[in-house]
C-alpha cells in the first residue's frame, strides 16, 4: 500500500531528524541539524537510511567523529539496519543554512 509506504517513510524521517537532533558540534553549541549540516535525508526503506551532510568548514577537527555520531545516533533507532552516511561540499555550509531559532540562540540574527 503506497500511502501506507508514504506515512511511514515520514513518520521514519522524523525520527531521523529527533536522533539527528541528539548530535552536537563541539565547537558551536547547537545540534546539527538546526545547524544546517543534514542535506538530506533518504529513507530508502523503513530500515534503510540515507544521509548527506556536510561541516562547517573542510578543516573542522570534527570530520573524523561528526559523520560517526550521526550514523551511531540514526542506526540506534529501531528497526534501522543499515545507515550511510555520506559527506559532501557542495554547496559549502554556510549560516543561512542554520533555521532561524538557531541563529537567534546564537545571537547571529
Amino acid at each position: 500500500n503506497r500511502m501506507k509506504t508514504e506515512k511511514s517513510d515520514t513518520e521514519r524521517r522524523e525520527q531521523t531528524i529527533h536522533a539527528l537532533r541528539l548530535c552536537y558540534d563541539p565547537e558551536i553549541p547547537l545540534n546539527i541539524y538546526d545547524l544546517g549540516l543534514i542535506y538530506d535525508i533518504d529513507v530508502d526503506d523503513p530500515d534503510r537510511i540515507s544521509i548527506r551532510m556536510t561541516l562547517t568548514s573542510p578543516h573542522c577537527p570534527a570530520a573524523e567523529i561528526l559523520p560517526r555520531q550521526v550514523k551511531k545516533a540514526v542506526a540506534a533507532m529501531t528497526g534501522v539496519k543499515e545507515v550511510a552516511v555520506t559527506l559532501v561540499w557542495d554547496p559549502p555550509w554556510s549560516i543561512n543554512r542554520m533555521s532561524e531559532e538557531a541563529r537567534l540562540e546564537l545571537g547571529w540574527l
